[in-house]
């Protein structure tokens, strides 16, 4: 099972569909479009962020049970970062410390291996990929996708939250040690644009699941 992480705007949906297509395996994405609280979120994060958060962790379980229905499947956002996205949304007061501490021990729970037989559900990945993009491509590409409610000018407090969560992705990142990971620097490296970069990006995949092999 690979899993990708990363900021808004990094391409994980798009690397997720790209990279099931090249492995001959499936992608599972993120519940956003059609997501009912995600919108109501934007417009009152004090009242919805902690229904927002539970929402997204019952769907990332549902991803990670079926993504295990065949080797090298791919998942387009971790569970492993809801934590650290809510707890900064606690930190600019946009939910309480009460609601992210409740949530990093609901998380913790259900996560942790409690069926040890044959038919269990692994929850954490063979593999993370982390697409690190810069503060500057994150905001050009959120306003290139055109969602209303994730525009600054519709709401110029996401300037603060955006640049925030750059820096914490980047600590996040580092401090990860549930799986082997990979990071794919996404400035450098366009994959949605440049077929070149996809196949760079291809490279470096392959190489850290032969890899994977071999340890297996």
């Amino acid at each position: 099972m690979i899993v990708l992480s990363g900021t808004i705007g990094a391409g994980k949906t798009s690397l997720a569909t790209l990279l099931a297509e090249h492995l001959g395996s499936q992608a599972y994405y993120e519940s956003v479009d059609d997501n009912p609280i995600l919108p109501l979120f934007y417009e009152n994060p004090q009242k919805y962020g902690f229904l927002l958060q539970n929402y997204f962790l019952n769907k990332r379980l549902e991803n990670i049970k079926d993504a295990q229905g065949s080797r090298l499947n791919v998942i387009d956002r971790s569970i492993f970062e809801d934590q650290l996205l809510f707890q900064l949304n606690a930190d600019l007061e946009r939910a309480t410390q009460t609601e992210s501490e409740i949530y990093r021990d609901l998380l913790h729970n259900m996560m942790e291996q409690v069926d040890t037989s044959e038919h269990a559900v692994v929850k954490n990945p063979d593999l993370l990929i982390y697409v690190k993009v810069s503060f500057e491509t994150m905001l050009s590409r959120i306003q290139k996708r055109g969602r209303s409610f994730e525009q600054i000018d519709q709401d110029p407090s996401l300037f603060e939250y955006y640049q925030e969560l750059t820096k914490r992705y980047t600590a996040w990142f580092d401090q990860y040690s549930a799986s082997p990971k990979l990071m794919i620097d996404g400035d450098t490296l366009d994959f949605v644009e440049h077929p070149g970069d996809l196949e760079q990006v291809f490279q470096l995949i392959d190489n850290e699941i032969k890899l994977l092999k071999v340890e297996d």
